[in-house]
């Protein structure tokens, strides 16, 4: 069983910056596939950013040039470095990770954009 939680989201103006973090317990954390998922109120969840084991990357094109998704294998943890935020942007941000066959969710962080 992976447990993950999320942290960093909050309430930003638009232009600014926030970095999400995702804590993954265990001891595989170096082999999952970890991403980033957003849900804003009346829309479907969808991928914002994913990394995998090896370190690749991709992002979807609304965030391309604006956030960008790493890892810290030696701590667990994934993150989330969003700038030039919008206010499209605003959204429960969920941390996900995928590992042989399985998908494991955190309990969500909520970003808002608003001046």
């Amino acid at each position: 069983q992976v447990q993950l939680v999320e942290s960093g989201g909050g309430l930003v103006q638009p232009g600014g910056s926030l970095r999400l973090s995702c804590a993954a317990s265990g001891s595989g954390f170096s082999i999952y596939r970890m991403g980033w998922y957003r849900q804003a109120p009346g829309k479907q969840r969808e991928l914002v950013a994913s990394i995998t084991a090896g370190g690749s990357a991709k992002l979807a094109d609304s965030v391309k040039g604006r956030f960008s998704i790493s890892r810290d294998n030696g701590n667990n943890t994934a993150f989330l470095l969003m700038n030039s935020l919008k206010a499209d942007d605003t959204a429960v941000y969920y941390c996900n990770a995928y590992v042989f066959g399985s998908d494991y969710w955190g309990q969500g962080t909520q970003v808002t954009v608003s001046s």
